[in-house]
């Protein structure tokens, strides 16, 4: 398999400017970013971590200390992509100010390249403020984990008349500066004529083929998980299914007492013929 090395780190700037499609997905930890890093353009901290990692049932309980954290095991890990970084629940929406508290500290500590927040309209002056002060922003539109409780759960949204509350979100984001909008898990003839519309990349997380870029968990794309998967992944791996067959035998060796054997042991007597 090829590998798409850059000559140095990706920015926002150079993202912005692929000729190719956007290759993005998540990542929390530095063994996983040092596999992904070479072949992708992206790679976001997402507040996901609280359910991947943490086994959280939303991402609402995850904090700036975790993001932080998880961001700079996936900087130390990779040298290829630009990291993105969310802004947790609650850590940005009181005020623009309160956001580039929050983001400064971040990218700071971290050296991340960006970060990302949830939001529309409502959001358009605290992108905007970011964005005047040195920030560079992913917006992320259509569902939004954060605000699970009011969207009615996770489930598929651009139908009907919310249409185009979607569309003036995507267009309030982009006028605000945000380099790049996230779509997810939207009607596919909305997310594409939001891509055509825009004219900054749109990533795709359950969204349209259109869209300037796609996004997967990594951990969903890899088959790690068995209990549940979103209709918009597919797994490229069965990762899970390994790691089960890999314990399971290791467990089995101990138990019979084949492992560790002489190879695996320093200064072992040998037994006597």
């Amino acid at each position: 398999m090829s590998k798409h090395v850059t000559a140095r780190r990706h920015t926002p700037r150079s993202l912005a400017a692929l000729d190719a499609p956007i290759v993005a997905l998540t990542a929390y930890t530095t063994p996983m970013a040092r596999l992904m890093d070479p072949h992708c353009d992206l790679l976001l901290v997402g507040d996901s971590l609280g359910m991947v990692v943490y086994g959280m049932d939303s991402t609402l309980a995850v904090t700036p200390e975790m993001m932080i954290a998880h961001g700079q095991a996936v900087v130390r890990g990779s040298q290829n992509a630009c990291v993105a970084i969310d802004l947790p629940f609650g850590s940005y929406q009181q005020s623009p100010q309160q956001a580039f508290a929050v983001s400064a500290e971040i990218m700071a500590k971290t050296g991340a390249g960006c970060v990302k927040l949830e939001g529309g309209v409502e959001m358009a002056e605290t992108v905007h403020f970011l964005t005047q002060r040195g920030i560079p922003v992913i917006g992320h539109i259509g569902l939004k984990p954060q605000s699970v409780h009011t969207h009615g759960g996770f489930r598929t949204v651009g139908r009907g008349s919310e249409a185009e509350q979607v569309m003036q979100d995507a267009k309030a984001i982009e006028e605000a500066g945000a380099f790049s909008v996230l779509i997810e898990s939207t009607m596919e003839p909305l997310a594409r004529e939001i891509s055509e519309t825009l004219s900054v990349p749109t990533i795709g997380i359950g969204a349209s083929p259109a869209c300037g870029g796609q996004i997967l968990v990594g951990e969903d794309m890899l088959g790690l998980f068995s209990d549940f998967t979103p209709r918009f992944v597919k797994r490229f791996a069965a990762i899970g299914e390994q790691v089960d067959k890999a314990v399971a035998e290791y467990a089995e060796a101990v138990r019979n007492r084949s492992f560790p054997g002489p190879e695996q042991c320093v200064g072992m007597l040998k037994k006597d013929s």
